[in-house]
């Protein structure tokens, strides 16, 4: 690991040394926004001599790099970023050419693009337009060889309790009075898969975006005196008057920051787990903080190991839940509905969200286009969850979680033809957990869970596709599901 971290700070340091120097979808009403302050350059963290660049490139990393300095001014809701990219083209071809991930800039005035080149050549043709950034080499970029991408910019959070009716979800990104959170905060090189880039458009519902697995190093310092308590997807460190945070194959970075924040924490085996959560829930913040230590405790035995050093549950001001690398959410509405028992939304979202950790953070999937290859696995994991700790809460799940709202529909549809956000779940999450239940009484426990534990070992750090999930659930019985197939999916697999 040290060893690692030591390559990724190096490579860090020298795209950054070449520099000369926002789960919602439509663009809510803030209020008038207050001008940012100048802020100040960025700190040097890290005293290293920069190697001098050459115009040979190298052979590539296993997975691109990500380096992030931030400086941010906390009650103005702004930040200073210097961002470095190390990019391996394990494409199989020469690329003349990058498609990034640009998310807040879905929001008027919320990004500033100030510098932007690769491998020291400042980039003049490129368009910004929405979220996706088009950007052509200085030079095409060779098969197993890689680029660094130097990108400066700034962010002014927006607002993000004002309610947008058009849309069914509340939006993460952004500062309440309570709390600030940075999702989707930061550009990034979308996956290419079978020639083409993956970025699809915005819905408003579920989610559209797909990640490579990337390794970050992220150092944050505030310009505010009095900081606020940070959650975020990676492990901490001292570095100066700053935070250095290191997280390896993760899919997506995020932060989470609010200075009412109390913590609560708990050690499984070499897995810090953190529960963050307001004054007055504590009750809530411990429960959510016991769930996802026994529902990791159930996954790993029943698909494979955790991968992080963390793991943090964090109460969100806002109605929703919502999976990250390392890091998930919770309503404050379930913190409110809990009651001190196991039979509660507060526990089986938490088992849900706790689960997505192996269903989209290790084996991922294009969450647009077939988003039950995380959900509907996630929302059966709630089933194994209460299965583990108290198999007598199992019918009251079924009925009060899965078959209250009668659910019907395929399971394989995209986001984009779920008709509305509860025949979408109704289908996806609720179906999909039929599905799973009926397969498993098909072919029998021993199969099914060497399945899954199959399907985890061979897919992760991948993209899985329908095809991959019935491939190896066919390596493990010849029992014919084919009726099943026919009765809950729209497509044949």
């Amino acid at each position: 690991m040290s060893k690692r971290l030591s390559a990724l700070a190096l490579l860090s340091l020298f795209l950054l040394s070449f520099l000369a120097s926002c789960s919602t979808l439509a663009e809510p009403p803030t209020p008038t926004p207050t001008p940012p302050p100048t802020l100040t350059p960025l700190p040097t963290y890290t005293s290293v001599p920069a190697p001098t660049a050459t115009a040979t490139r190298v052979p590539a990393i296993s997975r691109a790099a990500y380096s992030l300095n931030v400086l941010m001014d906390y009650d103005a809701h702004t930040l200073s970023v210097d961002q470095g990219i190390v990019y391996p083209n394990h494409t199989g071809g020469p690329l003349t050419g990058l498609v990034l991930a640009v998310v807040p800039n879905l929001w008027a005035g919320c990004f500033t693009l100030t510098s932007l080149s690769v491998d020291g050549t400042p980039v003049t043709s490129y368009t910004l337009i929405g979220q996706r950034l088009e950007l052509t080499l200085p030079a095409p970029l060779d098969p197993e060889k890689m680029a660094g991408i130097s990108i400066q910019y700034t962010l002014a959070l927006p607002f993000a309790e004002q309610e947008d009716p058009s849309v069914s979800r509340p939006r993460i990104f952004g500062y309440t009075r309570a709390q600030s959170n940075l999702t989707n905060w930061y550009p990034f090189v979308v996956p290419f898969i079978n020639g083409n880039w993956v970025l699809h458009d915005p819905w408003y519902y579920g989610e559209h975006l797909v990640y490579d697995a990337v390794d970050y190093e992220v150092n944050l310092k505030f310009t505010n005196i009095n900081a606020p308590v940070v959650a975020s997807s990676g492990a901490a460190q001292p570095n100066g008057d700053a935070t250095r945070y290191t997280l390896m194959a993760g899919r997506a970075f995020v932060f989470s920051m609010s200075r009412e924040f109390k913590v609560a924490t708990q050690q499984v085996g070499d897995v810090l787990v953190s529960s963050y959560f307001f004054p007055s829930y504590d009750g809530g913040g411990q429960a959510s903080l016991l769930t996802t230590v026994q529902s990791m405790q159930i996954y790993a035995q029943r698909f494979g190991p955790y991968p992080h050093k963390s793991l943090s549950v964090v109460m969100g001001d806002f109605n929703d839940g919502m999976e990250y690398s390392a890091l998930y959410y919770l309503s404050r509405d379930f913190y409110n509905l809990y009651d001190n028992t196991l039979q509660n939304y507060l526990v089986f979202v938490a088992a849900h969200e706790t689960a997505h950790q192996w269903w989209f953070e290790q084996v991922a999937n294009d969450q647009a286009l077939q988003p039950w290859l995380d959900e509907a696995l996630a929302t059966y994991s709630e089933r194994l969850y209460y299965e583990g700790i108290s198999p007598d809460i199992v019918p009251w799940w079924w009925s009060y979680r899965i078959d209250f709202y009668n659910p019907q529909g395929f399971v394989d549809i995209p986001v984009y033809e779920g008709q509305g956000f509860r025949p979408y779940t109704n289908a996806v999450y609720f179906r999909g957990a039929h599905f799973l239940e009926d397969l498993r009484a098909r072919v029998g426990d021993e199969v099914f869970f060497a399945f899954l534990q199959d399907y985890y070992q061979q897919e992760q750090g991948r993209f899985s596709t329908p095809e991959d999930f019935f491939r190896i659930l066919r390596a493990h019985t010849s029992t014919d599901i084919s009726d099943l197939i026919r009765q809950y999916f729209q497509n044949v697999y």
